[in-house]
């Protein structure tokens, strides 16, 4: 199956580049990669948010067929890793969307947010409204914690590679706070979803909830590293700075690398087929893997760009980068590097068959992580299924949320 043209010419109007800052702090890497293990780990992580943390609703509109709920509180990834998040993200922000009218029971589906969706605009109009009307379903949009500081802006940009971490681990500790909120609240049954890179955060979020819970993650897969070195996001990423910093600086391939321990079948390993790409250097990614982190030949540290690839010093530096960049994506997003969910048969994965943006070639299936979960392929690509399967992506939540009744009625508030 080939890429969607759609897909490739969409990227190509737009101007934003990522990582402009390059890979972040080499010591807020360390901090989250540590972090990480934590909240891999499903029975460690119930343990860092109470059941009872604090959530406040700060203000309420009254619409024609719904109640819209503000809410605010403290991000616990500030309490557990003081200082990684910006200032301006330490305090959580959400949306709650309430029926007015329940159909049946009281389901609420949390919504994390894909690239670019800023504030609660898009998934209100294009999600949450139309569930309402068609399910009596209520929505929480948690906002995106880099997103609050672009609340203004039309384009997004996370400015290094460490923030994309960062993101992560609040969201899954934020989405956590939430999901206590609503069950002791009395709401139920809960569920997840995303679109892209919230499919991905969703798919995140689940791994460490206790209890079975209906996840719907939509033009999302099992790992944000083909994403960055293999889709046509590659071609968005800033490079030259990345390459830069990967050459000066010893402690990213001297330390950080021996911090990696995601090293699955698909790790740090890409044949040339699987990374074609019409970038004017190929992202290739040195073949072979070892017990902790790429095998990687370096040049002497301190020498420059324009000195390795002059001298061809063991592989070329575009080479290492690319392959340092899987493998820190691989630690922090890979979802064999996670607990699987409670129960796998409440997953519906909406996946499209010509998707550029999310390669699935060469990485390890959802279902090979996840046995059990389903995977509905959709025709087209990941702009088109974006802009006219949103009613298919609404479908795949009911019938996820149908299941858990089915399976679990014991659970379902009373």
């Amino acid at each position: 199956m080939g890429v969607s043209r759609l897909d490739v010419f969409y990227r190509r109007l737009l101007l934003t580049r990522l990582f402009i800052g390059g890979w972040g702090k080499p010591e807020d890497l360390k901090r989250i990669f540590e972090f990480r293990k934590v909240i891999a780990d499903r029975e460690k992580c119930n343990s860092l948010v109470p059941k009872d943390y604090p959530v406040y609703i700060s203000k309420t509109e009254e619409l024609s067929d719904c109640h819209i709920h503000d809410g605010v509180f403290l991000s616990p990834l500030e309490q557990l890793v003081p200082g990684i998040l910006p200032q301006e993200a330490v305090k959580a922000r959400f949306q709650f969307i309430v029926p007015k009218k329940w159909q049946q029971n009281k389901p609420v589906c949390i919504h994390l947010a894909g690239t670019g969706d800023h504030h609660f605009w898009r998934r209100r109009t294009l999600m949450a409204r139309p569930m309402i009307k068609e399910a009596g379903m209520a929505s929480l949009l948690l906002e995106n914690p880099y997103y609050i500081l672009l609340c203004n802006c039309q384009r997004s940009c996370l400015k290094n590679v460490s923030d994309l971490f960062v993101m992560g681990g609040a969201l899954i500790l934020e989405s956590t706070v939430l999901l206590h909120w609503l069950d002791r609240e009395g709401y139920g049954p809960l569920g997840m979803t995303g679109i892209s890179m919230g499919g991905y955060m969703a798919s995140l979020a689940v791994t460490n909830w206790p209890k079975p819970i209906p996840l719907v993650p939509c033009l999302s897969w099992s790992t944000a590293s083909s994403v960055f070195t293999m889709g046509v996001l590659s071609k968005a990423v800033n490079w030259t700075e990345l390459e830069k910093q990967y050459a000066i600086n010893s402690v990213y391939e001297e330390e950080i690398i021996n911090l990696l321990e995601y090293c699955g079948a698909d790790s740090f390993k890409m044949g040339a087929d699987l990374v074609k790409s019409s970038c004017s250097e190929q992202p290739l990614v040195p073949d072979g893997v070892r017990s902790r982190g790429p095998v990687l030949q370096s040049a002497p540290r301190g020498t420059s760009c324009a000195y390795r690839k002059q001298t061809g010093a063991g592989p070329s530096l575009h080479r290492e980068s690319i392959s340092f960049m899987k493998g820190v994506m691989d630690e922090c997003t890979h979802m064999a590097n996670f607990s699987v969910p409670v129960d796998t048969s409440l997953i519906i994965v909406l996946q499209a068959k010509e998707d550029a943006y999310v390669p699935r070639t060469g990485v390890l299936s959802l279902p090979e992580i996840w046995p059990g979960c389903e995977v509905r392929y959709l025709n087209g690509g990941h702009i088109s299924a974006y802009l006219f399967k949103q009613n298919v992506f609404r479908q795949a939540i009911y019938d996820a949320f149908s299941r858990f009744c089915v399976k679990y009625p014991d659970l379902l508030q009373s």
